[in-house]
């Protein structure tokens, strides 16, 4: 099972030469993947959580590709399908999964941010049937374009409708922050084509015993567990997201790095 980070593109402490240290210490500590999240019109329901300034994910991955070795995948989690053209995102996705040497993950998602949906003229009630649309289309064209052009799609959510997209246009589920009751559930009643979460990351002294707990967060040995669970359940993949929603977080990224460091080592020490 992979081990991959979602990396903050955003917010008031993030710079390029904090992207580029953010990816040395990530692939430094031998994770598989590096991540990074989307949001296209900063509203004020978006800039409460993710502020400027916000890079773009495919911006963001590009310049990253050419600073880390061929090993590091690069994607997106997620990129919310209905704010561009499909065929836009189609040429821009599978340009970066070549560049890149095939590294690229394409994650994708409804979206959530009604002002953001506003802003960009789309229908908010009509972001399921356009991501559904805009996923089919990419296929389509990615045919077109050829042997090389396909980077895996992991497929966000977990309403029956995702569970049904995931199904159709997907090479892996990619559900966000659940718990394991949640993630467990949904597995026993679908047959999936693959299995990639991002779970939280928040390291504590102590073990957590709240039922609802989060995969993730909890005392080091809760978190290894959470993982060895997540691969006995047929994870491909685990993305760590160790932000909290707190912008403040982005100026001190050594918080983060120090949890990461931890995980990685037990991780190899006991896997």
């Amino acid at each position: 099972m992979q081990l991959g980070v979602n990396v903050p593109n955003f917010g008031p402490g993030t710079d390029p030469g904090v992207l580029r240290d953010w990816a040395r210490v990530v692939e430094g500590l031998g994770f598989d993947l590096l991540m990074v999240s989307d949001h296209v019109a900063v509203t004020a329901d978006v800039a409460a959580r993710y502020p400027e300034p916000f890079y773009d994910p495919f911006a963001t991955l590009s310049w990253l590709a050419g600073v880390t070795d061929g090993r590091l995948r690069l994607g997106t989690t997620v990129l919310v399908m209905p704010y561009r053209h499909p065929l836009v995102v189609a040429r821009t996705a599978s340009s970066l999964h070549r560049l890149s040497g095939g590294r690229f993950v394409l994650g994708v998602g409804v979206g959530w941010a009604r002002q953001e949906f506003e802003a960009l003229g789309v229908p908010f009630g009509a972001r399921g049937r356009l991501t559904d649309e805009y996923l089919r289309a990419v296929r389509d064209s990615w045919a077109k374009q050829g042997e090389g052009a396909a980077a895996p799609v992991w497929v966000g959510g977990h309403s029956e409708a995702a569970m049904r997209r995931v199904a159709e246009f997907g090479d892996a589920w990619h559900p966000l922050r659940l718990s394991m009751d949640q993630m467990r559930s949904v597995l026993e009643r679908h047959e999936l084509p693959g299995f990639a979460p991002r779970i939280a990351l928040r390291l504590t002294g102590a073990p957590l015993d709240a039922p609802d707990r989060p995969a993730g967060t909890g005392d080091l040995e809760q978190i290894i567990g959470d993982l060895r669970e997540l691969r006995a359940l047929g994870a491909e993949a685990v993305v760590l997201d160790p932000y909290h929603a707190d912008p403040e977080e982005t100026r001190r990224p050594e918080t983060a790095w120090r949890a990461l460091t931890a995980v990685a080592e037990e991780w190899r020490r006991t896997s």
